[in-house]
């Protein structure tokens, strides 16, 4: 089972890999990663990576904290000032987002929210073409259908 952490914390652990890994990522494709982790620990581990919800925002998936903390960059790439120890994050836990962060920080972030708005996936049903502009996402609709 693995430990719920708070959504922030797991966001500036994407920032700071992805920035080591010399592919900095927008406040747009750190929410799409977010995504992408919180639902690999859903389906594969069968619990939440952390515990905030995930919003059916126009672009797609999002955490208001995390957006709301890295907006004032627009579409620049983030960097952190604040850097943080990621000892509290267990390895097992890194080993499980190194790889998706590794991948999706490479891809063209409208590419990825093209996929997370796919017809039948999570977002699009909460979505349903803005009527459900900011519901939430309930958990176990990221986990089964993406």
């Amino acid at each position: 089972m693995t430990m719920a952490y708070d959504a922030l914390t797991i966001a500036k652990y994407i920032i700071q890999k992805s920035n080591e890994e010399g592919h900095p990522v927008s406040n747009l494709q750190l929410q799409k990663m977010l995504y992408y982790i919180q639902r690999e620990f859903l389906q594969r581990r069968n619990s939440p990576l952390f515990n905030d919800d995930f919003e059916a925002w126009r672009f797609g998936p999002v955490v208001p904290d995390v957006y709301r903390k890295y907006c004032g960059s627009a579409a620049l790439p983030l960097t952190l000032y604040d850097f943080d120890s990621f000892d509290g994050i267990d390895e097992s836990t890194k080993e499980m987002m190194d790889p998706v962060i590794s991948e999706k920080a490479v891809k063209n972030p409208w590419d990825m929210v093209r996929d997370l708005h796919q017809p039948g996936k999570a977002w699009a049903i909460v979505y349903r073409d803005g009527e459900g502009i900011y519901d939430i996402i309930p958990k176990d609709l990221i986990r089964k259908l993406g």
